[in-house]
C-alpha cells in the first residue's frame, strides 16, 4: 500500500511539474529561448514519469497475477537425457502421472504417459555432469606430475 501511495505521489508531482513547465512555456514572452536547465528538467521529469509508470504497472501485474508467472507446484521435472545436439527426452511429473516428452529446439512432443511408480521417491537421481567431467579431465591433463600447473 505504501508503494502505491509513493507511486501516485510521484506521478502527481511529475504531472504538476510538467503542467508548471508547460504553463511557463505557454506564457507570451518576447521570444525568449528556453533555458538549458528548464529543458533538462523537462526531460528528466518525463523520464521519471515513464519509469514510474513502468515500475507501477509491473508491480500491479505481479500483484494481480497471484505471483504465478510460470511457476507451478503441480509440475516437476523428474529426469532428462540428451539424445542429440539439440534434442532431449525428459520425464515430467504432473498430478501423479509421469509424462515422457521429446524436446527439440522448435517443439515438444508427448511420447507416452506412465503412472507414477510407488518407489519414485527412493529412485536415485542420476547426476548428469559431462561438463564437470570434461573440466576435471582438462585440469588433470594440464597438470604436471609434481602438482604444478602447466603454463
Amino acid at each position: 500500500m505504501r508503494l502505491i501511495h509513493f507511486i501516485v505521489c510521484r506521478l502527481a508531482f511529475a504531472m504538476a511539474a510538467l503542467s508548471v513547465c508547460h504553463s511557463l512555456s505557454a506564457a507570451p514572452l518576447a521570444a525568449v529561448p528556453p533555458s538549458p536547465f528548464s529543458s533538462l528538467l523537462q526531460v528528466i521529469m518525463g523520464l521519471a514519469v515513464v519509469l514510474a509508470a513502468i515500475v507501477g504497472l509491473a508491480w500491479l501485474f505481479r500483484r494481480f497475477s497471484g505471483g504465478m508467472l510460470g511457476a507451478s507446484n503441480r509440475l516437476r521435472l523428474v529426469s532428462g537425457a540428451m539424445v542429440g545436439p539439440k534434442e532431449r527426452v525428459v520425464i515430467v511429473e504432473l498430478e501423479g502421472e509421469w509424462l515422457v516428452l521429446g524436446v527439440t529446439a522448435s517443439q515438444v512432443n508427448l511420447l507416452t504417459k506412465i503412472p507414477r511408480p510407488a518407489d519414485a521417491d527412493q529412485l536415485p537421481v542420476p547426476l548428469d555432469t559431462p561438463f564437470a567431467a570434461r573440466l576435471k579431465a582438462a585440469l588433470d591433463k594440464s597438470r604436471l606430475p609434481g602438482g604444478q600447473v602447466e603454463k
